[in-house]
């Protein structure tokens, strides 16, 4: 069967910063995964939790999985369109500012079985 994704489009915190906690889950369960994701203090592990969910709910339903067996394959944060904001600086010039935002997507699949 196919491996199955869920996508969050937009959300509001950068790669880097999401980085360290799609470390954490890359490779686990999905069960351990949501374990690790709730333990984390961090609010984008809140939002990553979501798309973790949500991928193996699309699993579950859509490819009748046994979201038991189910793996996290890859997941990434991809960087998106940024916020351009200005800011006013000395001797009336601009600074710019761009607030980065990203693509979180996860790709779950059904562990294989080992013999």
């Amino acid at each position: 069967m196919p491996a199955v994704q869920a996508v969050a489009k937009q959300v509001g915190a950068s790669p880097k910063r999401l980085k360290p906690i799609l470390d954490l889950v890359r490779g686990r369960d999905v069960s351990a995964a949501m374990d690790t994701l709730s333990l984390l203090t961090s609010p984008w592990a809140k939002v990553v939790a979501n798309v973790v969910k949500s991928a193996a709910a699309n699993a579950e339903n859509n490819m009748l999985m046994d979201r038991d067996s189910l793996r996290i394959v890859r997941i990434t944060a991809d960087q998106s369109k940024p916020l351009k904001r200005f800011r006013p600086r000395a001797r009336g010039r601009i600074g710019r500012i761009t607030k980065r935002s990203s693509h979180i997507t996860v790709v779950v699949d059904e562990a294989r079985q080992e013999l």
